[in-house]
This record gives structure tokens, sequence and C-alpha cells, in this order.
């Protein structure tokens, strides 16, 4: 079971998991690994993916490995609802799949909306 660190220490993914906010939601989770578990952290998050691909709300997902040697990886994924993505979470088959992460792993959860910037960004 990897450790989690939330990425905001006043409002944590279980709490934001009980919004309801309407519209889509982004989960960013910060996954922070030994370098030698990369192929392990590879294998269970392809896992993972696999299990919300199939859930109702998934729209879709991409990890990104940070550069320069860093041993920190991205994983950014898109859903309909909090709703949808409380569903996949909280489903008993994924909790027991968290479990194959390798022992080095961190993971920081945490969801997000998009903005509208004037100029930059739509919503």
């Amino acid at each position: 079971m990897p450790e989690v660190r939330e990425m905001n220490d006043k409002v944590g993914l279980g709490q934001q998991m009980q919004s309801n906010e309407d519209g889509s939601v982004v989960l960013i989770n910060v996954f922070t690994i030994d370098p030698a578990d990369e192929n392990a952290l590879l294998e269970s998050w392809a896992h993972d993916a696999e299990f919300m691909k199939a859930q109702p709300g998934y729209i879709s997902t991409q990890m990104h490995k940070a550069v320069g040697g860093s041993a920190t990886y991205l994983n950014y994924a898109v859903w309909e609802s909090i709703e949808s993505f409380r569903n996949a979470f909280t489903n008993p088959e994924f909790q027991k799949r968290i479990g194959r992460y390798p022992g080095s792993a961190t993971v920081s959860p945490h969801l997000f909306k998009k903005l509208s910037v004037p100029g930059f960004c739509v919503d």
C-alpha cells in the first residue's frame, strides 16, 4: 500500500469526494518512488487504469514522468463528475488494486476543476 500524502493539508481527497459541485473534475495524482521501482509503479498504475477506464464517467488519463532523473510521476485523469470518480475510487475492487504499488511509493491525489481565465483558458 502506498503512503498517502495529501496535496493540501486543509482539504484532503476524502473531503473533496463529498463535494456536490457540478461538472467534470480532473484528478491530479503525484507519485514519488525509489527509481528502482519504476517498472512496478507503471505496472500497478496500468492495472488501475484498466479498471478505471471501464467505470462509468471515466473520460481519459495520462501518466507523465519528471525529467532530469527525478523519480516523480504525475497522473492526470478526467472524470465526468465527482460522483463518478468517487464511485470508481471507493469500489472494493479498486481498493484491492491499490495494494499492488511498490512499498517505496508515496501518492498525493487531489481533485481540480478547470477555470476560465480571459485570454488564456476556457472552462
